[in-house]
This record gives structure tokens, C-alpha cells and sequence, in this order.
């Protein structure tokens, strides 16, 4: 009987946590992290949510239901978009991939069962769509670093290299097939795996022999701070939108009608935006949701805090009447701290 993807990570390391499915860590958090900066690492990200979508009206839907352009797609393509309410308040920011007969969406894992129950409230009598949760049938990994393409050739699997972000195809790899992804889920290089769960200890095991350094959870969490990407219940929340949240990358103004689609076009014409999400380099650490001042005054609040080697570094809204920028000096509880861009986000949307 072949080994199960738990126990072939175990015998590298692997620390699991009864909160989290995927290692939390295998012991080796801060060469993982230079793995993805300046090689390859190799992250088990199978608890993120994977939604398919199938039937005639798959694409027409998700062009209502968010906030990207999906009637520009074509099979092999993908794109970021975000789901919102009606007055575009952020539920998540996912990850499309078009096939031939379905859409795959990628959630993060705490909006996997509440997207599930949330479109579902979308399709209406008529309405060609079919909603199927592949979560726990799938295993998804992130390849994340510089030398990702490398490894990819290595292993005869080097159709993306150089493709545009989200473009994917399915590949053999060690007798499995695999859906390779151009992105790693972060602002670094790499690429995204999906494949069936029964498949996973084989492709994960394939990887990790060419050189690929395994990165747990705990790793991608700071790297997710450091790069700036937002995440539900911490930057995406009822309390701010979906253009304060710096996510243009994900938007569309010239796709018409979808949910939260009348505010986010008046924020962008009326330039009213109040608050922005910004790194901060602070001096030491502060609990989530301490406040963010300038002279004294409130102007915002944190989000996220993890620590580095350079020392602590958070996520939070910072408004832009106290002149939010890079370099801005801020005082957030005890600690003082400085505003740093960070390369996740998209301030401004780009001309079409």
C-alpha cells in the first residue's frame, strides 16, 4: 500500500495541527522562506477551498457574482476576482481557473462553506449552473521562488514557462495528472498544482527530489503578511471595501452589472477612497486590532502582525487624510512603526 501524503511529509519534518489539515511546519520555517524568495519551496495549501462550477451558465454567473471580467476568459486562462456584497464590502478574494466545461475557483479556507451556501442563493429557476465543493477529493501546493521554472523543466513540465499570470494546463507528471497554474498565490514567482488527492503523496514526493524545500503553513502565513496579500477576518471584512483593500488587479469597470458594482464605480470617480492597507515595520509587537495613530490622532487599525528576522511587521488600514504613505511614522499601541508598500497590492486601477 502506497505511503499517504501526511506520512510522506512526516518523515521530513512535518508538525500538523488539529486546526489546520496541511503541516503547520516542518521545522525549518526560515529556509523555507528563503527557498521562496531565492530558490524553490514547496507549500501544501489543500485546505484553501476549491469550488467547480459547470453547466451552461458557469461563466455568465461568475461575471454577475464578482468582480472581474470572466467573458474575456478562455479555456486555459484564469484570473484573481472577488466576491463582495452589495455595497462592496470584501467576502474574499479567490482565484479563477477557466477549463473546457467547468470553472475552477480557488477560496481561501475560511470562505469555503460560506461561498458555498453564498452563490448558491444566486442561482435562480433557469440559471444553468451547478455548484460542486471538490475540495476534499483535490490536493492544491504552491511552488513558490525564482528557480520554480527549473524545476518545472526538470521534470518535463515547462509548457507555462513565461505564460501570463492564471493561464494553466494539464500535465503528466510521475504518472499523475496535474493541473499546473502560472502564479504562486503570492506577489513571488511560481506556480499553483492542482491535482486529485489519491495523486498527491507521488507529485508532492516528485518535487521534493528535485530540490524543492517543503514550506508549512506558518511560513506562508508570513509571507503572506510580508507581501501584503489580505485575507477574510483580518483585511477583508464588513468594515472595508474591496478598492480600499488595493486590489484593482481583481476589478473591472468596463464589465458591467455584478454585485457591489454602483460602489466601486463611485468610489473611482469620486475618488473616495478613505483607507488603505499598508505594511508596517514595528519596533516590537501589539495585539490585532490596537489602533493605528498619527499625532495622537486615530487613523487606523492592525490587521495582521507576524514576526522576522528584521523583527515585526504587520498589515493594517491606515486613512489617507493623515497622508498615508511609504514612510509615514505611525504609532500603533506601545510600539512606534513606519508604513511600507508591499508588493501584493494594487493601489491604483491601471487604464483599460
Amino acid at each position: 500500500m502506497s505511503e499517504s501524503l501526511p506520512d510522506i511529509q512526516g518523515k521530513t519534518g512535518a508538525i500538523f495541527d488539529a486546526a489546520v489539515s496541511v503541516p503547520v511546519s516542518f521545522c525549518n520555517d526560515a529556509m523555507a522562506i528563503q527557498a521562496a524568495r531565492q530558490g524553490v519551496a514547496l507549500c501544501d495549501r489543500s485546505h484553501w477551498g476549491r469550488i467547480q462550477l459547470s453547466d451552461s451558465d458557469r461563466l455568465n454567473f461568475l461575471h454577475n457574482q464578482s468582480t472581474n471580467d470572466f467573458k474575456l476568459l478562455k479555456s486555459g486562462q484564469g484570473t484573481d476576482t472577488i466576491f463582495v456584497t452589495s455595497t462592496a464590502r470584501t467576502i474574499d478574494l479567490a482565484t479563477a481557473y477557466v477549463l473546457d466545461d467547468t470553472v475552477l475557483v480557488v477560496v481561501s479556507p475560511n470562505r469555503r462553506e460560506y461561498l458555498l451556501q453564498w452563490l448558491d442563493r444566486y442561482i435562480f429557476f433557469g440559471d444553468k449552473v451547478t455548484l460542486t465543493d471538490v475540495t476534499t477529493s483535490t490536493a492544491m501546493f504552491s511552488l513558490i521562488g525564482t528557480e520554480t521554472d527549473a524545476v518545472l523543466q526538470q521534470l518535463g513540465a515547462d509548457a507555462l514557462v513565461g505564460q501570463p499570470y492564471g493561464n494553466h494546463v494539464e500535465l503528466m507528471l510521475v504518472g499523475h495528472p496535474v493541473r499546473i497554474a502560472v502564479g504562486s498565490g503570492l506577489a513571488l514567482p511560481g506556480y499553483t498544482l492542482i491535482m486529485d488527492s489519491q495523486s498527491a503523496a507521488d507529485v508532492w514526493q516528485a518535487f521534493t527530489q528535485v530540490g524543492a524545500v517543503p514550506m508549512g503553513d506558518r511560513a506562508w502565513e508570513q509571507l503572506r503578511i510580508e507581501q501584503g496579500r489580505p485575507m477574510p477576518d483580518q483585511e477583508l471584512t464588513e468594515d472595508f471595501n474591496a478598492v480600499e483593500a488595493c486590489l484593482w488587479q481583481a476589478i473591472s469597470l468596463n464589465k458591467g452589472c455584478y454585485i457591489g458594482q454602483e460602489t466601486i464605480a463611485r468610489l473611482d470617480t469620486y475618488k473616495g477612497v478613505k483607507q488603505q492597507i499598508w505594511g508596517i515595520r514595528l519596533q516590537q509587537a501589539a495585539d490585532l486590532g490596537t489602533p493605528i495613530t498619527v499625532d495622537n490622532e486615530k487613523a487606523g487599525i492592525l490587521t495582521s502582525l507576524t514576526e522576522t528576522n528584521e523583527g515585526w511587521f504587520g498589515l493594517g488600514y491606515v486613512r489617507t487624510k493623515v497622508g498615508g504613505s511609504a514612510g509615514l511614522t505611525v504609532q500603533v499601541g506601545e510600539s512606534q512603526g513606519e508604513l511600507v508598500d508591499v508588493p501584493f497590492l494594487q493601489r491604483e486601477r491601471q487604464s483599460p
